[in-house]
C-alpha cells in the first residue's frame, strides 16, 4: 500500500473537510498521513473567528473537526505561518502534495467615493474583531452614534447588523470577546439598515437566519411588505426557480408580518439600494444610495438617488484572499490546478507531485461519488 504525505495549509473548514475527503477515501492500495498548518495558535478558523457568537449551534461542526484529528495520521502544527516560518516551496519538496486552504480574509472595496472617512470599516474588521480574533486587538470602532449602515445583503451583513442592534445583555452569556463587550454596552445605535443592490429575490441570505429574526425580543425588523410580495410574484413568474429563494422570500413575509412593539432598537432592510457615495468631512455623515428597480428580471438603475444619515458604515460585500509568493491569484482568489478544475473544489490550489497527482486525484474522485454532498460546506 502506498503511503502520500500531504501538507494543508489552513485550519479552517475548508482545511479540515479536505483532510476528511482524504481520510475515507484511503483503501488498500492508498494511504495519507496529513499535516494541517495554521498561522494562528488555534484551529478552526471561521468556526472560531467568523460565526455570530449569538450562533453558537453552528459552533458545533468543531466536533467533526476533532474527530478527524484523532486519526492517527493527521498531525496539526500552530503557530506556523507561510511565506514567513516556512516557504511553499519548502512544503512542496517535502510532500507529495500540498494544499492551500488559507481562505480570504481581506474584506472587498466598495470602490466608491467616501469609502476611508473615519467610521467606515470592513466586516473583516468588525467580525474578527467582536469574536477575539489576535489580529484585531487593537481595532477600534466608534459606536457613539444613532445610526449605523451595513452594506451587502448576506449572512455576513446580517451578523454585522444584528450584534449593533440587539440588546447587548443578549451577548453576555455567549462568547463575545470582552474587548467587544464593553464598546457594545456603551453604544449609542439604535437604527441599523442593511442595503443591498438587487431585489430581496437576490439577496444571499439564508432562511434559518431570516426565521431567527422574529425572535429577536427588543429589536423590531423591517422590511418592506409591498417590496416584499413583489419579489414573491416575480419569484414565481420565473422558470426553474431555487427553492432556497423562495424560502428566504417567505421567511422575509413571516418577519413583515410579524408584530412590532415600537422598541427602542430597529434593524431596517433596504432593497434596491446601490451605494453611490459615503458622505462626510472628516468622518461618516450618511450614504447616498442610486434607487434600482427590477425590469424583466433584469436590476436597472432608476436614476434616482436618495441619502441616508448615519454614523457608522460597515461593508459586507465579499472578501478577497491575500497573496503567496509562488501562487497564481486571480480577481482575488487562488487559482485552482488543472486537478481541482476538474472535481469542483472549493478555491484552493493543489501541488501535487507526478507520483501522487492520479492517487490524490482518485482519493477525492471516489470519496465525491460515495457522498450526495461532494462539495461539503460549513454554513458560517
Amino acid at each position: 500500500m502506498k503511503t502520500y504525505k500531504v501538507a494543508i495549509v489552513g485550519a479552517g473548514p475548508a482545511g479540515y473537510f479536505t483532510a476528511q475527503a482524504l481520510q475515507n477515501a484511503a483503501n488498500d492500495e492508498r494511504n495519507f498521513k496529513i499535516d494541517l498548518i495554521e498561522r494562528l495558535p488555534t484551529p478552526w478558523g471561521l468556526v472560531r473567528s467568523g460565526v455570530a457568537p449569538d450562533h453558537p449551534k453552528i459552533k458545533t461542526v468543531s466536533k467533526v473537526f476533532e474527530k478527524i484529528a484523532n486519526n492517527p495520521d493527521f498531525r496539526l502544527f500552530g503557530n506556523v505561518e507561510l511565506g514567513k516560518d516556512l516557504k511553499l516551496d519548502d512544503l512542496k519538496a517535502k510532500y507529495d502534495a500540498v494544499v492551500l486552504c488559507t481562505g480570504s480574509a481581506i474584506g472587498k472595496k466598495l470602490g466608491i467615493p467616501g469609502e476611508n472617512l473615519a467610521n467606515s470599516i470592513s466586516s473583516a474588521e468588525f467580525v474578527p474583531w467582536y469574536n477575539g480574533h489576535p489580529d484585531f486587538e487593537d481595532f477600534k470602532v466608534n459606536l457613539e452614534g444613532k445610526v449605523a449602515i451595513v452594506i451587502g445583503a448576506g449572512n455576513v451583513a446580517m451578523d454585522c447588523a444584528r450584534i449593533l442592534a440587539i440588546d447587548p445583555k443578549e451577548l453576555d452569556e455567549t462568547d463575545t470577546a470582552d474587548r467587544a463587550m464593553g464598546p457594545l454596552h456603551k453604544s449609542s445605535i439604535r437604527k441599523v439598515y442593511i442595503a443591498g443592490r438587487r431585489g430581496p429575490e437576490h439577496a444571499a441570505f439564508t432562511a434559518p437566519e431570516l426565521r431567527e429574526l422574529v425572535h429577536l425580543e427588543n429589536t423590531d425588523v423591517y422590511f418592506n411588505a409591498e417590496e416584499i410580495s413583489k419579489a414573491i410574484t416575480r419569484a414565481n413568474a420565473k422558470e426553474g426557480i431555487d427553492k432556497h429563494v423562495l424560502s428566504n422570500l417567505e421567511a422575509m413575509k413571516v418577519v413583515t408580518e410579524k408584530e412590532k412593539f415600537n422598541q427602542e432598537r430597529a434593524m431596517e432592510f433596504l432593497f434596491l439600494h446601490a451605494p453611490k457615495e459615503i458622505v462626510g468631512t472628516s468622518k461618516v455623515e450618511g450614504v447616498t444610495f442610486g434607487i434600482n428597480e427590477v425590469k424583466d428580471g433584469n436590476v436597472i438603475d432608476t436614476g434616482k438617488t436618495v441619502t441616508i444619515p448615519c454614523d457608522l458604515v460597515i461593508s459586507a460585500v465579499g472578501y478577497e484572499s491575500e497573496p503567496y509568493e509562488g501562487v497564481t491569484f486571480e480577481k482575488g482568489k487562488i487559482k485552482n490546478s488543472e486537478i481541482a478544475e476538474e472535481l469542483a473544489l472549493p478555491p484552493v490550489k493543489i501541488h501535487c507531485s507526478i507520483l501522487a497527482e492520479d492517487a490524490i486525484k482518485a482519493a477525492i474522485k471516489d470519496y465525491k461519488e460515495k457522498n450526495d454532498n461532494s462539495n461539503t460546506k460549513c454554513n458560517c
